[in-house]
């Protein structure tokens, strides 16, 4: 799994860099180096992220707690709003399974991979980063930070998961923020990164969904 990344991020690489006005003249090449050594070298990550997901007719957020490792393992956990806080899904590698952390006699239920969860995860980005066959690399100022922002096109045809946008920051070479576009170019997830961590170590009990 490590080397495919490897030979695929660094193909992507070469595609981005080979692309007629696919940079933009302002990039740093060695940042981008940076940040592209940090993705192929991410075993794991950890991080605190809001995620708002917004339809049509209004937005709902909420705060998560997401630990993953590159092999496909995740947990991700939500903290806030106070009503579904304590909810958790996990997938071992096999199966996914969803509960909640508060109640006593935890409830959990198997359930099938959906996009709308799978692709907030920054092990997905690296993914499709690395399948996409025409990527751009620009940058930007993001809230008093210069940030290097990739993107990557979402495979299928999920009505609202088209393209995804991913701002680095330059000094510490960490994700900051996450945006989802539909085909039509209008935001449908944000996420927003903080206390991000790579290649932490996470115990393997991490991904055992509690008994009861």
């Amino acid at each position: 799994m490590k080397r495919f990344w490897v030979l695929g991020l660094m193909a992507a690489c070469l595609l981005v860099f080979a692309a007629c006005g696919a940079i933009q003249e302002r990039v740093d090449a060695n940042v981008y180096e940076r940040i592209h050594r940090q993705l192929i070298n991410m075993e794991s990550f950890a991080a605190q992220a809001t995620v708002t997901y917004i339809s049509n007719n209004n937005s709902h957020t909420y705060e998560t707690l997401q630990h993953a490792l590159s092999s496909g393992q995740y947990r991700i956990e939500v903290i806030s709003p106070i009503n579904v806080a304590g909810n958790t899904t996990i997938f071992d590698g096999t199966t996914i399974s969803q509960y909640n952390l508060q109640l006593d006699g935890r409830v959990m239920q198997t359930t099938t991979e959906a996009p709308e969860r799978i692709e907030i995860l920054l092990t997905s980005f690296v993914r499709n980063f690395i399948r996409t066959t025409e990527s751009t690399v620009s940058v930007a100022n993001l809230e008093g930070a210069l940030t290097t922002v990739l993107e990557a096109t979402i495979e299928g045809e999920h009505p609202y998961l088209s393209l995804q946008r991913l701002w680095v920051d330059n000094e510490t070479l960490t994700p900051v923020r996450m945006v989802i576009l539909d085909a039509q170019g209008a935001e449908r997830v944000i996420v927003e990164y903080s206390n991000f961590e790579f290649n932490v170590n996470i115990a393997p009990e991490l991904f055992i969904v509690p008994q009861e």
